[in-house]
């Protein structure tokens, strides 16, 4: 069915890629900064030159086949639809580990609390567009050594939609908060996202966490941050090499660990800002060199990890609503298959409970973009158009009774005449985002775990098992 779509390389191209990938590999190599991941490796046919590991392709090409392409991550009940992981399915969430929110209440920005995870876990139960959640703050007010299963247990007891959990730490905490999400209800609720270390190296956590994901059944996601000029070289085609030679080492890695084990490829390319020093979010060169990488995760036919929601403002303002809206739209039309960050501010300092309310009325405006729009005969609806015939109109007609109301409709953009919007009170974007907001947090939570449950998942993230 022909849908709306984007697209860099073709088929050829990145079959040129990837040869580069695999040349990247074979003769480079990745620091594999973790004794068990490097011992598996060499293992199975890696040459190991100290703590740097260079794959043959064969060892790639292995990894390729044994990675599914198709899996199920399930909610803990509500409504919420499983999230079926595949080339060509499409959802949105929520970002990890701000340092700053935009607080609600007074305006401003200061460091993110345990209270926020709560909040905007709690605002993405009720947002329909958002299907997946991430902590958006790592809280001042945790225990640093804890802060990854004090930012679950919160969530958990939020929301019922999947999480997608963020942590500083390795295996044995993962293992942790597979207990807790079975405790809350549904062990199969969680994804864990990883990071490599650009350029070309997997430090120990991501080498633990990559293993423990495998062994676990926890869907790994990897993800990449090459930034064009600084850990990439000054050109979008090398830095996607260079983080698509770090995606498939951790393939391989976890593949190794455990042969068909979940697997998301996430893409990653930022281009440094050299006037400012900051890697922003919403460049266009971010957009092209990152669909360029998912046009090559597609073509090895994985599920993908990308973008959308964000922005690079510091506060609420024009740029914020331009670039969110800009930064879902792309992301949609990606077709990736999991679109994170929805809310972000600062390029990724911030979380605002507004962007996630504009955020999720943009993907909906997304979704009814990515359609598919049939055109078989009986769409072309002949009958109608010679039933009504030349100067005609359409409005009383059953077919139009029958089908306006699957015409997308927006709750916060305005769409009235000037009369009506001025007699409703002429208010701006941001005042409706705001009146939503309020709306939803004023009313009493979706949901609520019991109390045994709850303190089962206070125990579990101070340590109690």
């Amino acid at each position: 069915m022909p849908h709306a779509t984007l697209r860099v390389w073709d088929e050829e191209r990145c079959a040129h890629a990837h040869a580069a990938t695999l040349r990247l590999l074979a003769e480079v190599g990745v620091e594999l900064k973790g004794d068990e991941a490097r011992a598996l490796c060499a293992a199975h046919g890696a040459r190991l030159d100290g703590t740097r590991a260079c794959f043959p392709a064969a060892m790639v090409d292995a990894a390729l086949d044994s990675a599914p392409r198709r899996f199920t991550v399930l909610p803990r009940g509500g409504a919420t639809a499983p999230l079926e992981l595949a080339q060509g399915a499409t959802f949105f969430g929520t970002g990890p580990d701000c340092l700053y929110v935009r607080d609600v209440r007074s305006g401003e920005r200061r460091r993110a609390r345990l209270d926020d995870v709560r909040a905007a876990a709690a605002l993405a139960e009720r947002l329909p567009h958002l299907d997946f959640v991430m902590s958006m703050g790592l809280p001042e007010d945790a225990p640093p050594t804890r802060v990854d299963l004090a930012q679950l247990a919160v969530m958990l007891g939020a929301t019922r939609k999947p999480v997608v959990v963020s942590s500083p730490f390795g295996g044995e905490s993962l293992a942790v908060m597979q207990e807790m999400a079975a405790a809350a209800g549904e062990r199969d609720s969680l994804l864990c996202l990883a990071m490599s270390s650009p350029p070309l190296q997997l430090d120990p956590v991501a080498c633990d966490k990559i293993v423990a994901c495998a062994r676990l059944g926890v869907p790994l996601v990897l993800a990449g941050s090459v930034s064009a000029g600084s850990g990439g070289p000054a050109s979008l085609a090398a830095c996607i090499s260079v983080v698509n030679a770090e995606m498939l080492a951790g393939l391989v890695l976890h593949q190794l660990a455990a042969p068909g084990a979940p697997f998301v490829c996430g893409a990653g390319v930022g281009v440094l800002n050299m006037r400012t020093a900051i890697d922003p979010y919403n460049s266009p060169g971010v957009f092209l060199a990152n669909q360029a990488q998912l046009d090559l995760i597609a073509h090895y036919g994985l599920p993908s990890w990308s973008y959308a929601g964000h922005s690079d403002s510091k506060l609420l303002d024009e740029q914020w609503s331009l670039e969110l809206a800009v930064s879902t739209l792309l992301g949609a039309l990606s077709r990736a298959t999991l679109l994170h960050d929805v809310g972000y501010l600062e390029s990724g300092l911030q979380g605002a409970l507004e962007g996630m309310v504009l955020g999720d009325e943009i993907a909906g405006y997304a979704r009814a973009l990515l359609a598919e729009l049939p055109s078989g005969d009986e769409d072309f609806a002949f009958g109608e158009v010679a039933a009504v015939g030349p100067g005609g109109d359409h409005l009383g007609r059953r077919l139009t009774r029958e089908r306006h109301r699957l015409f997308w409709q927006p709750e916060l953009i305005d769409q009235a005449s000037h009369e009506r919007w001025s007699a409703a009170g002429g208010r701006t974007l941001l005042e409706r985002v705001r009146e939503r907001l309020a709306e939803l947090q004023s009313t009493e939570p979706a949901f609520a775990l019991d109390d045994a449950v709850s303190r089962a998942l206070a125990g579990l993230a101070k340590g109690r098992r």
